[in-house]
């Protein structure tokens, strides 16, 4: 993908998780074809960004010996995969997950941003992240398949648990959900046999920075980071690295210190100009000045699109032409209650000093 400061190149962890050599192998080599520059996404993926056109092949050539890229295009498209990342080795998840990645080639072609969640865990930890089809814990405490957009799903057991999404996957593409692009906007009837009335358990807690059972938890302002502090991470005695969709990471084993949640962990903003060629207004630096001064959710936009947040936020600041509009309880795009605003202004209106 094309952006401001050249091209992203993006990497989706098998089951979210990287061995420390894999880690350190990526970092090199963001810096060596990148500007160094790494994203967490909320899908939980790794965007490479700054990459040259005339160095892309080789970083491909990289991130495949590493295990991290399939050398096959079609089936790297497949590996649209978001698992909890709290997984232990053996349970259901990554059960679950491990036999989605071993049968890839028998789903059928979807739309480019289709993915699915395993969510397996005694509570969910993904349910307000990109998914189309989810497996997750019901509130009986049993596993239900659930498409997206759906309040309920189908009771399903781990055994059967992949032949149901490719199922589902499959009935979407036959009713004409490509033309909708997303399980939640395709408005089609369900097959009877996945028609459920099985609620989805309560979800857990936020991770947040410290301590965890499979490791430590270490935030990421923006979601982005620089190759060199990312190998940082990974001091001698860590073994490998868990990307969450939350701008935050853990860490197996180490020594690298614990440290609380950064100001830019609750703030969205994307990387506005001059990073993003769609984006008129700096976004970032402006975001973290508001954050202590906003009460609720602070979205900053450098345009419409609205790439840093989907959802609705208490307070939504939209770049249009250099200037801002502000609109509260709102996406980014939807009509403001207040236009123009420049920077200054902007501060002031927040009563920043």
């Amino acid at each position: 993908m094309a952006a401001g400061d050249g091209l992203i190149v993006r990497v989706r962890p098998r089951l979210a998780r990287l061995t420390r050599a894999q880690v350190l192998g990526l970092c090199e080599a963001a810096s060596t074809h990148g500007n160094g520059q790494i994203d967490l996404t909320n899908r939980g993926n790794l965007q490479i960004r700054g990459v040259c056109e005339d160095s892309w092949p080789a970083l491909i050539d990289e991130l495949c010996g590493l295990g991290l890229v399939d050398p096959d295009p079609t089936m790297e498209a497949r590996h649209a995969v978001l698992v909890a990342p709290d997984w232990r080795s053996g349970d259901e998840t990554h059960r679950i997950a491990s036999d989605v990645i071993a049968r890839l080639a028998n789903f059928p072609d979807l739309p480019g941003k289709f993915g699915f969640a395993i969510d397996a865990g005694a509570a969910p930890v993904l349910r307000d992240d990109p998914a189309d089809i989810r497996v997750e814990r019901g509130a009986d405490g049993g596993l239900i398949l659930r498409a997206d957009g759906r309040a309920t799903g189908v009771r399903i057991t781990p055994d059967d648990a992949v032949s149901a999404m490719i199922a589902l996957a499959e009935w979407f593409v036959a009713s004409g959900g490509v033309i909708a692009g997303r399980m939640a906007r395709h408005a089609a009837p369900l097959p009877d046999w996945a028609r459920g009335d099985d609620l989805p358990a309560a979800s857990a807690p936020m991770l947040a920075g410290g301590a965890h059972g499979v490791g430590k938890v270490h935030g990421v302002a923006f979601g982005r980071i620089d190759a060199s502090a990312l190998a940082a991470l990974m001091t001698p005695d860590a073994t490998a690295l868990r990307i969450t969709p939350w701008r935050r990471v853990i860490i197996e084993g180490g020594t690298a210190p614990t440290t609380p949640d950064p100001v830019g962990i609750a703030v969205d903003a994307c990387v506005g100009a001059p990073d993003c060629p769609q984006a008129s207004v700096e976004t970032r630096a402006l975001a973290l000045r508001l954050a202590p001064h906003v009460a609720g959710r602070l979205h900053v936009s450098g345009c419409a699109k609205g790439c840093a947040r989907s959802r609705p936020a208490d307070v939504v600041l939209t770049g249009r032409d250099g200037r801002f509009d502000v609109a509260f309880g709102a996406r980014a795009g939807d009509p403001p209650a207040l236009i123009g605003f420049d920077q200054n202004r902007l501060l002031t209106h927040f009563g920043v000093s």
